[in-house]
C-alpha cells in the first residue's frame, strides 16, 4: 500500500475531489493493519457471490490466526454478501479535481454557522475534551464537520460485508483484509455489534470516520459507559477520540495550526516548502509577517496556489491534522473552518480564481513532459504530489521562473514549448 492508505478517513475517492465533506480514500488515523493476508483468491474484475464465498472460506483461517474467534467470524461473515456496487465506487475517478479555493469554499461554506451551533450545544463535553487532550474545541468540531457534516452523513453501509467485498476484489486486498480483521475485533470486544457497525462504503465509521484499525488504536470511552461508541447519535466518544488522535500525532497545545502570512517583495520561493522549517524569529528576520499581526510561529511556509495566491505558515499542529488526512487542502479546511467556528476571520489573501482548472489528463501530461526533460516526478498518474511539485520547481528554476511549484495552464504551455 502507498502512504495514502495509512491515515484517517475514506469518505471520498480523491483528496481534491472532495465536496467539502470527508477525506481521501484509504486515509485513516494511524491505521496500521497487520496480518498475513497475501495469496487469498481475488475477483480480478470477475467477482461473483460464489467467488466471494470461496474467498470467505479461504480467509477464515487467517482471521482466526489473527485472534478472531470462530463464533464471531462465522456469525458476522455468515451475513456478508458480495456487493459489486462498491467495486464501481472504488474504481471511480473524476477527470477534474477542484482547485484549492473551490475546495475550501465548499468545505467551509455554511459550516461555520452550523459548527458554532454544534459547539454551543456540546459546550460542556467539548470543554472536558479540550481540558484532557489540549486540542481546541473548534478544531475538534471542524473535523466533525468535515468528516460527517456534524454527524448528518455518517454512512449506513454495513462495514463487514463492505470490507470483505473490497478485500475479495483484490485491488487493495491485503489492506482491506486487515481492516476487516480489525472490524471483527471491534465486534468481538463488544464496542458495537455487527448490525450496528455501519459507515461509509469504504469502511470509515462514525461521526469522525475512523477506519477499524484506527478505532482500535485511538478510540476512547470518554463517557465511561464501557464502550467506545462512535456510531450512536451521541458524538462524545467520537469527538474525544479525534482529539486523542490529534494529540497522539503531535498536537501542541497553545499553538495555532496555521497562520496566513505576507511574504516580502522578492522572497525566495525555494524556501516555500514543507521541507524547509525555521523558527518564527528566523522567518520574521526575512520579512515574513502574519496577516493578523500576531507573532510569526515556527514552521514551514506553503503557497498552495503559487506566488499569486495566499501563503500560509504551517506548524506542527497542521502536520498533526495531515496525519488525519494527508491533503494540505483538507488541513487548511479544518484550520479555517475552526477559525469560522471560533468567530475569527478567514483567509485574507486573494486566490487566482481566474485560472483554468487543469484536468487529470493535463496534469499527467505535465508529469510526462517534466520526466522527458529530466525532472523526476516519481511517475505519471495525474496527481501532482510532492515529487511532482519539486520537479515543477526544478523546471521553473531552469527557466528563470518563480519556483513556486504551481501547475497551471502557463506552466503546461511552457513545457509544451
Amino acid at each position: 500500500m502507498s502512504r495514502r492508505f495509512t491515515r484517517i478517513t475514506m469518505t471520498a475517492l480523491l483528496t481534491l475531489a472532495l465536496t467539502g465533506c470527508g477525506a481521501s480514500l484509504g486515509q485513516s488515523p494511524g491505521a496500521a493493519p497487520g496480518g498475513n493476508f497475501a495469496g487469498l483468491p481475488t475477483a480480478d474484475g470477475q467477482g461473483s457471490e460464489a467467488g466471494f464465498r470461496n474467498w470467505v472460506a479461504s480467509f477464515r483461517p487467517r482471521a482466526i490466526a489473527a485472534g478472531i474467534s470462530p463464533a464471531v467470524f462465522d456469525s458476522a461473515m455468515g451475513e456478508a454478501h458480495f456487493m459489486p456496487s462498491l467495486i464501481q465506487l472504488d474504481r471511480g475517478q473524476s477527470e477534474f479535481t477542484k482547485p484549492v479555493w473551490e475546495y475550501l469554499d465548499g468545505a467551509i461554506g455554511t459550516r461555520g454557522a452550523t459548527g458554532r451551533a454544534r459547539a454551543a450545544q456540546n459546550a460542556s463535553t467539548l470543554a472536558g475534551i479540550e481540558a484532557r487532550y489540549g486540542v481546541p474545541r473548534e478544531i475538534v468540531v471542524a473535523v466533525w464537520g468535515m468528516e460527517s457534516n456534524f454527524g448528518a452523513n455518517r454512512g449506513s453501509t454495513r462495514i463487514v460485508p463492505a470490507l470483505a467485498t473490497l478485500a475479495y476484489d483484490g485491488r487493495r486486498g491485503e489492506f482491506f483484509a486487515a481492516e476487516l480483521v480489525a472490524a471483527l475485533r471491534i465486534i468481538q470486544s463488544g464496542d458495537v455489534d455487527n448490525a450496528h457497525m455501519v459507515g461509509s462504503w469504504a469502511g470509515a465509521m462514525g461521526h469522525t470516520q475512523f477506519m477499524p484499525s484506527s478505532f482500535l488504536a485511538h478510540a476512547v470511552d470518554f463517557t465511561g459507559d464501557g464502550r467506545r461508541d462512535i456510531w450512536s447519535n451521541d458524538p462524545t466518544d467520537a469527538l474525544a477520540s479525534t482529539a486523542h488522535y490529534l494529540r497522539q500525532m503531535g498536537w501542541q497545545p497553545g499553538q495555532p495550526a496555521v497562520a496566513e502570512v505576507v511574504l516580502p517583495q522578492g522572497f525566495d520561493y525555494n524556501r516555500v516548502s514543507k521541507s524547509v522549517t525555521m523558527s518564527g524569529s528566523q522567518w520574521a528576520a526575512m520579512g515574513v509577517r502574519t496577516t493578523n499581526g500576531t507573532a510569526v510561529p515556527a514552521g514551514s511556509i506553503i503557497a498552495p496556489a503559487g506566488a499569486r495566491g495566499p501563503a500560509f505558515l504551517i506548524t506542527q499542529n497542521f502536520r498533526a491534522i495531515l496525519k488525519y488526512n494527508a491533503s494540505d487542502s483538507y488541513a487548511l479546511a479544518v484550520a479555517y473552518l475552526g477559525e469560522a467556528i471560533a468567530g475569527r476571520p478567514g483567509i485574507q489573501g486573494a486566490w487566482p480564481r481566474g485560472d483554468r482548472n487543469l484536468s487529470n489528463t493535463e496534469k499527467a501530461e505535465i508529469q510526462r513532459l517534466l520526466m522527458a526533460r529530466g525532472f523526476d516526478t516519481g511517475g505519471v498518474d495525474g496527481k501532482l504530489g510532492s515529487k511532482s511539485v519539486e520537479a515543477i520547481r526544478g523546471f521553473q528554476r531552469s527557466r528563470g521562473m518563480v519556483p513556486d511549484g504551481y501547475a497551471d495552464a502557463a506552466l503546461l504551455g511552457a513545457l509544451r514549448g
